[in-house]
């Protein structure tokens, strides 16, 4: 029986995120990414009783652009998912695609002890984790 090397989210995730107010504008808030490559945007808890959302700037593009809505005039609350799946740092990566797959997503934050330490998606696993195991063992 052949052993798998486990490859857990926090080695893939990517520790670059953008954590916004849901009040600010779509506008504010797209204005505030630094991290373009991720393509959404983490809302913040109101408090320690809230949970956090996620607008993907495909929300931005369907929410907004396509309804012809003026990005300042459109809360973020307004267009995010709330609450938001999250996962484990610890997840075998098999299991968080199996995860997203199952409820249909493209990305979800990590995070550890109740705070969002990173962000991760299926091209996180797959161009980092399977490619990179690949690389390292001389795989196809």
């Amino acid at each position: 029986m052949s052993h798998k090397e486990i490859i857990r989210v926090r080695a893939v995730m990517k520790e670059g995120y953008d954590l916004v107010d849901g009040q600010m504008t779509v506008r504010d808030a797209l204005r505030a990414m630094q991290h373009y490559e991720n393509k959404s945007l983490i809302v913040d808890k109101r408090d320690d009783d809230d949970e956090y959302g996620i607008v993907l700037l495909s929300d931005v593009a369907k929410q907004v652009l396509a309804r012809d809505r003026s990005p300042e005039r459109v809360n973020v609350y307004e267009i995010m998912s709330k609450p938001v799946i999250s996962v484990r740092p610890s997840m075998d990566i098999r299991y968080c695609a199996r995860l997203f797959e199952q409820f249909g997503l493209a990305r979800a934050p990590v995070t550890e002890h109740g705070k969002v330490i990173g962000i991760v998606s299926f091209t996180d696993m797959v161009l980092h984790g399977l490619v990179d195991i690949e690389q390292s063992t001389g795989g196809p």
